[in-house]
């Protein structure tokens, strides 16, 4: 089990999640993630200098990215800490929280911040030289679209995964569309209240910048894009696949966005702490890969070796967030962890908001403390798949 390591409640933030091609289209995704969490540390009154290392996760290259976290750091202001550039497709959030316990674990680090950051938007054309091609002519790339429409170990579709997973556990399209709704109808408890739970760590309405970060250009209420679908219009879809059962409706879309999350000893964890009366204790973690092409069932072993160093059994478990690019990811580990498939990912999840690929899941995580907290405190799980057929979950105690 981890020990004498937390996140101070409050010390994380995410932007709103912004569908590809929408209001965040324009933005260099490292430049904008500094420059929200220069603001998000005033915001918390942070002294830059209590951070001492930096975790930056980020699964798209973007001009000037080479230099990774220091560059982001020194456009933040925090010119004093180093660390590493993490990438692990949408497991990069967990991977990047990991990276500081880690480091903190090692005696290297006393409060470490991890930040995610991606754009789907816009992605890169990579052209790869290929001096011995016809001509001397190279091979090329188009970074997100190519990426997500074939795995180039098995060249196939990130859809065919969840068609394979859903043939094993003979899921049909009918149960998907049934836990797509489910999870509409979750998400529109965040929007209650002029969007109360967002609120607690999100700042709304929130300003978006012009591409210079020099003046604000709009104003957003909120994640936009998200699906608000209704039975008819799921009924209406086809499958992706010839004879499969995952429809567009079933799945979840690209999206633009940024997150933080600070990580650091008890002691600078009560310094940090926006509400001494509440702890977030780190207590597992877990990585797995299943067999290729069966990505929505990798979550699976993930969770159990979470369970495992947290010294747990899944009835400890008091709530589930999850990183679920498809509809058949919640049906199985519903399924096979005995989780109350209507009960877990309350106030929303990636299905419905979209996924920006490395903030995903520490948003995803983020949200899962505050669900603790309204409940008065308990244990709770995240769990969530990634591109090669990997897994990451996390297990963490708010104690309130």
């Amino acid at each position: 089990m981890i020990k004498g390591i937390e996140i101070p409640y409050g010390c994380y933030w995410s932007t709103p999640f912004v569908r590809w091609q929408g209001s965040f289209s324009h933005l260099h995704s490292l430049r904008f993630a500094a420059q929200v969490t220069k603001q998000e540390l005033s915001k918390r009154d942070v002294d830059a200098r209590t951070l001492d290392y930096g975790v930056l996760g980020m699964t798209r290259p973007e001009k000037g990215s080479f230099y990774g976290l220091p560059y982001f750091s020194g456009l933040a202001g925090l010119e004093h800490i180093g660390g590493p550039t993490l990438s692990q497709a949408c497991a990069t959030g967990a991977r990047a929280i990991l990276a500081a316990v880690q480091e903190i674990s090692s005696g290297l680090s006393y409060c470490a911040i991890a930040i995610t950051c991606d754009r789907t938007s816009n992605g890169p054309h990579i052209y790869y030289p290929k001096p011995e091609g016809s001509g001397g002519t190279g091979d090329s790339e188009d970074f997100i679209l190519d990426n997500m429409a074939c795995d180039p170990l098995g060249q196939h579709s990130m859809t065919l995964t969840a068609e394979n997973v859903a043939s094993k556990y003979k899921i049909d399209t009918e149960a998907q569309h049934e836990v797509v709704l489910c999870r509409e109808e979750q998400y529109k408890l965040a929007l209650k209240n002029h969007q109360e739970f967002q609120r607690r760590y999100m700042t709304l309405p929130f300003d978006v910048p012009d591409p210079k970060f020099k003046k604000t250009i709009k104003q957003i209420n909120g994640d936009e894009g998200f699906r608000n679908s209704n039975l008819d219009e799921l009924s209406s879809l086809r499958p992706v696949l010839e004879g499969g059962t995952v429809t567009f409706g079933g799945q979840t879309y690209p999206c633009d966005g940024n997150a933080g999350v600070i990580v650091g000893t008890e002691d600078l964890a009560r310094e940090l702490t926006l509400d001494p009366s509440v702890r977030i204790r780190l207590l597992g973690f877990g990585l797995s890969r299943t067999e290729l092409a069966f990505m929505p069932e990798a979550p699976l072993r993930a969770t159990d070796i979470a369970l495992k160093q947290a010294n747990l059994h899944r009835t400890s478990i008091d709530a589930v967030k999850t990183h679920n690019p498809f509809a058949v990811n919640d049906i199985v580990l519903s399924k096979e962890m005995n989780f109350d498939i209507y009960k877990i990912n309350n106030y929303g999840c990636s299905l419905v908001y979209g996924h920006p690929n490395a903030p995903t899941g520490m948003r995803g995580t983020i949200e899962l403390i505050e669900e603790l907290v309204l409940k008065g405190g308990g244990t709770g799980l995240f769990a969530g798949c990634a591109a090669g057929d990997t897994a990451m979950s996390i297990i963490l105690r708010v104690d309130c």
